[in-house]
């Protein structure tokens, strides 16, 4: 069974209108169970087209089938790339949880350290960042790395540094 992303956005805004003393993290954390869960079906979509594991697949092969799989459940449209030698850059475009009137993408955003966590068989962070080209819904950025450097690129944009600034000298 495929879930439609807008699910997410769905729990998200039903969890903060029944409890809206509920923090963030809460709803970070239940996307956080569903991305592990959600690799698990990345594994099984890739098996259906007698691709690698994920474990196994080649560096340059990996962020297209990403792009693939999540076009094709109906997810939206997400880029991977690197920003510097530590972090990753995630866009997610024509995003459900991304709404006009949105919040930002905290069930995203635990949903990626899931899946990605998963994947590198190591905890992964993922920080929530405004896109440049943010010219309204649907568009979601998301920085993955080590929980160390990810806290680095974070305490950097509080004192004022931008985010690909922080990210490049992590």
């Amino acid at each position: 069974m495929t879930v439609p992303v807008e699910f997410f956005d769905g729990l998200r805004r039903s969890m903060q209108k029944a409890h809206p003393a509920i923090p963030v993290d809460a709803v970070r954390d239940a996307g956080y169970a569903a991305g592990q869960a959600l690799f698990d079906h990345f594994s099984a979509w890739l098996a259906d087209r007698s691709e690698h594991g994920p474990d196994d697949l080649v560096d340059d092969r990996f962020p297209i089938l990403l792009r693939e799989y999540f076009f094709e459940i109906g997810w939206g449209l997400v880029q991977l790339a690197s920003l510097s030698d530590a972090v990753m850059v995630l866009d997610a475009n024509n995003w459900g949880e991304a709404a006009d009137d949105t919040n930002g993408c905290p069930v995203s955003t635990g949903l990626f350290a899931g899946f990605f966590g998963r994947l590198a068989d190591a905890p992964i962070s993922v920080l929530e960042v405004t896109p440049e080209s943010a010219s309204g819904g649907g568009q979601c950025r998301f920085l993955l790395g080590s929980v160390d450097v990810l806290n680095y690129v974070w305490e950097a944009m509080e004192r004022g540094i931008p985010f690909e600034r922080a990210a490049t000298s992590a």
